[in-house]
């Protein structure tokens, strides 16, 4: 039950106007990939536009009536172990938090990128159309 209600808080806080996503507070080098991710980040995902989000963060992102969110420059997951497996789309590793399944993490050094998929949208697709971004602001030279 618990999985579930982060996308049922962000629908119910989305018919509210702008969607409120608490951002998270990156530093150093997290925080400068997070700065070149956010002007990479699509205007649309699975078949939804881009939103404003409350509070403004430049590391935070929503489509839709909050159906995707993106938080970069979150902390590593704290459910993830050091044998965990690793979804590897398109070159960047997500982690699925097997107690929520709706939220995926990309773990590409040097930043952790939370996304939050809701039911109705694809998560595979949503996840691919990322990873393209992601991969781009890691690979750059820190």
């Amino acid at each position: 039950m618990r999985a579930a209600a982060v996308p049922l808080l962000l629908l119910v806080l989305a018919g509210c106007g702008a969607v409120h996503v608490e951002p998270p507070a990156p530093q150093g080098e997290a925080a400068a990939a997070c700065d070149r991710l956010a002007p990479r980040l699509p205007r649309t995902l699975d078949g939804v536009e881009r939103t404003a989000s409350t509070p403004e963060s430049p590391y935070v992102a929503v489509w839709g009536e909050a159906e995707i969110a993106l938080r970069c420059g979150v902390p590593r997951p704290s459910r993830m172990a050091p044998t965990d497996r690793l979804d590897e789309i398109n070159g960047v590793g997500w982690f699925a938090d097997p107690d929520k399944p709706a939220l995926y993490t990309a773990i590409q050094a040097p930043l952790y990128v939370e996304v939050t998929i809701a039911g109705t949208r694809t998560a595979g697709a949503v996840l691919a159309d990322l990873s393209g971004p992601i991969a781009q602001v890691s690979a750059q030279p820190r």
